[in-house]
């Protein structure tokens, strides 16, 4: 999509945590847009991929395959396949005898089922909200993701990846393919990155149409990131609250069309997961000394190790998790995580958060969810709970 996270390295490649899903998709994605790179050959496009057109040490322009503007994918990809077919390759790329199709039964206490495909960045989230979940009084079933570091846990990488299409030709590993179609799900999440485009989600919400699945979709937007200025700052004197509040608008100009096209097309069920209004929150209460133990802004400038940014690549700072478990936790449930009783879901070392900023963390969450009117939560009686949702 039109995301275009700064500094999403190839970091090494995150396990897969667990992911499956079979499926048989009758028609795929309709509007495929014109690719400006696909032009170049396949050798530019193996340097691309690598490496053209960089920020910070990170491509931010690649060869994406010609594919992608054709009416349908190739016919033997995956997608278009029975769920016993789907579920039968995947099973294939099993090394144990496990059950290539993950499944579990509807909650009866409203919890939610989640595929999701994503990066480093959504890591810290992905990690933290199923035990955020479970605290606020939620069986949260484990998350049944495919992710992987920098473009290679892209929206589009993974769906080429499960297909066994385009750059995975004929090498197929329908993780989540899977288990979409042979089983139910209430919710499927992605992390962005550079040029994302519309089909590259499109194709996954096809998918999961296909097979009945009645979801919400969620798209990460990650945060404002370094690169995006014209230099770096000396000190963080520079990286002033409006300083942040603006990097962050110049992002939501550059995808909020991309989700108001899928929102067109799809009847308003693709939402924003805020964490990038929840880290300019973040940076204004460090202004305003308000964030009990943060040391500093950004660990690449100011050298500090409690900050809230913790390298150039615009990962987060070491105790930060939990502030974007507590975001997805907030859109996904329609909860303020203020409302959650009892001691951190989140055990840290050194006490660090400490309860009083752990406390802070789902004030900003809930603030910046219920602040932004892509992520589909709105609280006008001010109870902690969404409208929809009480």
């Amino acid at each position: 999509m039109i995301i275009y996270l700064r500094s999403l390295f190839l970091l090494s490649f995150i396990s897969a945590a667990v992911c499956l899903c079979q499926g048989s998709v009758a028609a795929q994605s309709a509007t495929l847009q014109a690719d400006p790179v696909t032009t170049a050959s396949k050798t530019a496009a193996k340097k691309s991929n690598t490496g053209a057109g960089k920020r910070g040490g990170v491509p931010t322009r690649f060869y994406v395959d010609p594919g992608w503007q054709a009416e349908r994918f190739p016919k033997h990809a995956v997608c278009y396949e029975s769920p016993d077919k789907i579920a039968a390759i995947y099973a294939q790329t099993l090394k144990q005898k496990q059950n290539p199709v993950t499944s579990y039964e509807k909650p009866l206490d409203g919890s939610l089922r989640i595929v999701g495909t994503g990066h480093s960045f959504m890591m810290p989230g992905y990690k933290t909200l199923p035990l955020i979940a479970r605290a606020a009084g939620f069986q949260q079933p484990p998350l049944l993701t495919h992710v992987g570091g920098g473009i290679t846990g892209s929206a589009r990488y993974k769906w080429e990846e499960e297909n066994g299409i385009f750059q995975f030709d004929g090498r197929p590993k329908p993780m989540l393919l899977s288990s979409i179609a042979g089983a139910q799900w209430d919710a499927m999440m992605w992390g962005p990155y550079y040029d994302d485009r519309t089909e590259y989600y499109s194709c996954w919400i096809d998918f999961c149409h296909q097979h009945n699945q009645n979801i919400n979709f969620y798209l990460s937007d990650a945060w404002p990131q370094l690169d995006q200025l014209k230099q770096i700052p000396r000190s963080e004197d520079e990286l002033t609250s409006e300083v942040v509040a603006q990097m962050h608008q110049d992002k939501r100009a550059t995808y909020q069309p991309l989700i108001e096209q899928l929102n067109r097309k799809y009847g308003n069920h693709v939402f924003v997961l805020p964490t990038s209004q929840a880290m300019v929150l973040a940076v204004d209460y460090y202004h305003r000394g308000q964030l009990p133990g943060v040391e500093g802004i950004h660990k690449a400038i100011g050298g500090k190790e409690r900050s809230l940014w913790r390298d150039r690549l615009g990962h987060l700072g070491n105790g930060m998790e939990s502030l974007e478990g507590y975001v997805f936790y907030a859109t996904l449930y329609g909860r303020s995580p203020e409302l959650i009783a009892g001691k951190k879901p989140i055990t840290t070392a050194k006490d660090y958060p400490s309860p009083e900023l752990d406390r802070m963390f789902r004030k900003i969450a809930w603030q910046a969810v219920i602040t932004d009117p892509l992520s589909g939560v709105i609280d006008q009686d001010k109870n902690g709970i969404a409208d929809d949702r009480q």
